[in-house]
């Protein structure tokens, strides 16, 4: 680790620390997360979605080690990379939204107790060679420390978008990671952030401004990523739809869970023809 440590590089911020990609001798690659030294110590391996490869808890400093996903993140490709979104086909993206979909089920259906991820979001969505999704922060939030709820806010809030609306009354639970996930695949429907603020007013907060379209066929079309380029089933489309309208419901009690969502996509893919890429029925 001493050597690992020595060749930290392209250092960015996770939930509750900084996250570092480092190289070993023999030129491979991992990502290196540094928790703060507030955070409390009772966490578990088993409930980190990213590939848990090794950790240190030496000279005061705690480090988990994990495989290193050389496509970044979700919202890199979708945001940052112009040319790395041209090569995400719609095939793709419905692909990488069953990913993150089995994540969240396994964190809220299979885990005991369950896990609410609290942090769900496009850049905590990595994406490895084979463009599958491997989902990061998982579990972290509930390590904050009783005192520290306005930290754990503030994590929250800088995720603009993505906070279901009971959030402002100080409840989160597995129905906002829904409401999140339903972002997110916003997201991959239109290639938009869940906020921008140089769009017109009426189209900064993305889930604002494409709820009350999603059941208007022509309208849902105009709001495709225009980097698809025409090239998706117009069924399939409205499926995906009809599934992030079901995720943003402003009331918790109608989000759907996540079991039924990963149930969806995968009718979705199912009944995709192989190598359909029309906008064709």
């Amino acid at each position: 680790m001493s050597k690992g440590r020595a060749r930290y590089q392209g250092k960015r911020a996770g939930m509750l620390g900084s996250v570092y990609r480092a190289q070993l001798p023999n030129g491979k690659l991992l990502a290196v997360k540094k928790l703060d030294k507030k955070t409390s110590s009772q966490q578990k391996d088993d409930e980190f979605l990213e590939l848990l490869i090794g950790y240190c808890a030496e000279h005061g400093q705690r480090l988990l080690i994990y495989e290193y996903c050389s496509n970044g993140s979700l919202h890199d490709a979708l945001h940052i990379d112009d040319e790395f979104k041209k090569k995400l086909p719609w095939n793709a993206r419905i692909r990488m939204a069953l990913g993150a979909a089995r994540a969240l089920e396994y964190l809220h259906e299979v885990c005991q107790p369950p896990i609410v991820h609290r942090n769900f979001k496009s850049a905590n969505l990595l994406l490895d060679d084979d463009l599958s999704v491997r989902v990061s922060d998982c579990g972290l939030a509930p390590l904050v420390s009783s005192g520290s709820v306005s930290q754990l806010s503030g994590h929250l809030l800088s995720a603009y978008g993505y906070g279901a609306p009971e959030f402002e009354s100080g409840i989160y639970t597995h129905q906002s990671d829904v409401y999140s996930f339903g972002v997110v695949m916003l997201e991959l429907l239109t290639g938009r952030k869940s906020h921008d603020s140089t769009r017109n007013r009426g189209e900064q907060f993305l889930v604002r401004w494409a709820t009350t379209q999603l059941h208007d066929i022509d309208a849902l079309s105009r709001m495709v990523d225009p980097s698809l380029k025409g090239q998706y089933p117009t069924k399939s489309l409205s499926h995906f739809a009809d599934i992030i309208s079901r995720c943003v419901q402003s009331e918790p009690e109608f989000r759907p869970l996540m079991s039924e969502v990963v149930q969806d996509l995968l009718d979705m893919i199912r009944r995709e023809p192989h190598g359909s890429g029309s906008s064709e029925d």
